[in-house]
């Protein structure tokens, strides 16, 4: 390429370069690398963005191999139009470099900040496989969602006038929560959603599948009292 100077540094004489000692090194996936260009950085890392009115928000995990993105979990939570722009993301993320990624429409804003934020974090080698030798395996994404490969997701709601209410947790739906005498949470009773469309799948019966997938935390059995938290 032709690079065109003005007079003025044309008619300039030239001083030499003294310090040129090039990037910091930085740690990705167990080695330190000086990253010039795109196709130096690796790295396994997750990330929020929110979207402009910041009604609601995204976590993306990238898992980037020389620069290309290998896989993409792409979590929204708040707004109910964002969850198809992730179908969307995670048709367009994967095979793209890092730059490619930036500069594409990822369809929401949320997704879009939370791949701004990403790159910032691998670029400068912030990563969650900075010092693991190779790094981490395509499908490291899936895993972290656990065996029933749902995110997790937690939803409380409480006034000033009736107290708290147990939604949903990591473990699943709540369907009661554990009062003692001085009406005070001990615990609560969940069902997994993901066991139990795992149970109907195999051919247990709605039912049965429920049943199989209820789980109690805390002192649920020592209650007083229980309540539905969305009805009561």
């Amino acid at each position: 390429m032709s690079i065109a100077y003005s007079e003025e540094v044309s008619n300039m004489c030239c001083v030499a370069q003294g310090p040129n000692h090039g990037p910091s090194p930085l740690p990705e996936e167990g080695k330190w690398v000086k990253a010039k260009q795109i196709t130096d950085i690796s790295g396994l890392t997750h990330g929020v963005g929110w979207c402009a009115p910041q009604q609601g928000a995204c976590k993306l995990t990238l898992n980037v191999k020389d620069g290309v993105i290998e896989e993409a979990l792409v979590e929204t939570i708040g707004c109910s139009g964002m969850t198809h722009s992730a179908a969307m993301a995670a048709e367009i993320l994967p095979g793209k470099t890092l730059l490619e990624a930036l500069n594409t429409d990822l369809v929401c804003d949320a997704i879009n900040t939370a791949m701004r934020e990403l790159f910032l974090q691998i670029a400068y080698g912030r990563t969650q496989s900075a010092f693991s030798e190779n790094g981490l395996p395509v499908g490291a994404g899936m895993e972290d969602l656990g065996k029933g490969a749902r995110s997790q997701v937690g939803t409380m709601y409480g006034t000033k006038a009736k107290g708290v209410r147990y939604l949903e947790m990591a473990e699943g739906y709540v369907t009661r929560m554990a009062l003692d005498k001085d009406d005070q949470v001990i615990g609560y009773e969940f069902v997994s959603l993901g066991k139990m469309t795992d149970f109907i799948k195999k051919g247990d019966g709605p039912a049965e599948a429920y049943e199989k997938s209820i789980g109690t935390y805390g002192r649920f059995a020592d209650a007083v009292k229980y309540i539905d938290p969305r009805k009561q």
